[in-house]
């Protein structure tokens, strides 16, 4: 795979670290033609995965940095993001659409995630932490419009 099909990023446990992330991904989403929509939707996507590694899983520790790898292959990109934390598991996490839970303030991005992005997938780094994987197509109907169209 060409390597402008591809980077790395290391960043510190800052807020403000998304933003560098975000010009580096819409850059390499742009040059594979990715259209607005699907790249504003990649973008949030990220973004959120990314808030959640430095908030819940560095904790804003100053020693800690977040991974972050992107490539393209085979007409899908695949985007993962590591934090240095004590790791995550997915499954106790409340519905942010229970009734209890849609005033509160948090809590919707992993739904906004599994939402926008063809796949995602949580695990843990070789050396602890968490690790998702946001997996998007570059171009074609969204899963949910092919299966509404066999039905």
């Amino acid at each position: 795979m060409p390597e402008e099909n591809r980077f790395h990023l290391t960043i510190g446990s800052r807020f403000e670290n998304i933003e560098l992330v975000q010009v580096v991904l819409r850059d390499s989403l742009l040059r594979l033609g990715m259209d607005e929509d699907a790249l504003h939707w990649v973008d949030v996507s990220v973004r959120e995965a990314v808030a959640n590694a430095i908030k819940h899983g560095n904790r804003q520790a100053a020693d800690k940095r977040v991974q972050v790898d992107f490539a393209e292959a085979q007409g899908e990109v695949v985007i993962q993001i590591r934090d240095e934390g004590e790791g995550f598991s997915p499954e106790g996490l409340e519905s942010p659409l229970a009734p209890e839970n849609l005033t509160k303030p948090s809590g919707r991005g992993i739904f906004f995630m599994k939402s926008f992005m063809d796949g995602i997938e949580y695990g843990s780094g070789p050396d602890g932490g968490t690790v998702v994987t946001l997996r998007k197509r570059l171009a074609g109907p969204p899963p949910d419009a092919a299966r509404d169209e066999k039905e």
